[in-house]
């Protein structure tokens, strides 16, 4: 973490004007891996989706420091990483005000040696343990009463090592642990899957793996 974070280390034209950049993943919104005092990190830019992103591609209505997105995640990254949960240790957030709104930005350590779950799946299989692995994981943060508002494919993180991680906690939280919305959760990662499955050929996902992870999250 940064104790004293200058503001422009949240500008990439910053770090292309230092060379920092090492690479750049595009999404909604784009995600800049950079160097930070000899650490590989992870910016990203809070971008809206949706209608309101023709409008109000950045934006996001002022109520105090403590409600904003980048605040809001960045705290809750802390408090699972230092509960020991697999989640992307957290550097710095930065929040802009202008008038009623304000901009933001997260930066975290990169996790080495990782790719997401599509990644991985669109070049081979998982192992049945693997399934089970992940399975079991995403157990550990429900019953932490842990909710990830957008627990998809592309926000699973298998490093080499075999272990796994969750990424992107924009609008998460801590909730009393209730079976109702930890079985949304579940259902919304088997869409994503299902999902990939028809868009892209190959991609390593059938309802017999889906047992497996099943399994794994129920033992």
């Amino acid at each position: 973490m940064l104790p004293a974070p200058q503001a422009e280390l949240f500008d990439p034209r910053y770090h292309r004007r230092q060379r920092t950049i090492q690479g750049e993943a595009l999404g909604r919104g784009s995600t800049y891996f950079v160097r930070v005092e000899n650490h590989a990190c992870v910016l990203r830019h809070y971008q809206r989706g949706g209608l309101v992103s023709k409008f109000l591609s950045d934006q996001y209505w002022w109520t105090g420091i403590e409600q904003t997105r980048a605040w809001r995640e960045w705290r809750l990254l802390k408090e699972l990483s230092e509960n020991g949960l697999p989640v992307p240790q957290p550097v710095a957030a930065h929040v802009v005000k202008t008038g009623f709104y304000y901009r933001a930005d997260l930066m975290t350590l990169r996790l080495t040696a990782s790719k997401s779950l599509t990644d991985h799946l669109r070049k081979k299989d998982l192992s049945i343990e693997q399934w089970r692995t992940l399975g079991r994981t995403v157990r550990a943060f429900h019953n932490a009463g842990v909710y990830h508002a957008d627990l998809n494919a592309h926000n699973v993180m298998l490093t080499e090592a075999g272990d796994v991680y969750l990424i992107d906690f924009d609008k998460g939280e801590i909730r009393a642990a209730a079976s109702d919305w930890q079985q949304a959760n579940i259902d919304r990662f088997q869409r994503s899957l299902q999902k990939l499955s028809s868009q892209i050929s190959p991609f390593h996902y059938s309802a017999i793996v889906w047992q497996q992870f099943l399994q794994g999250y129920n033992q």
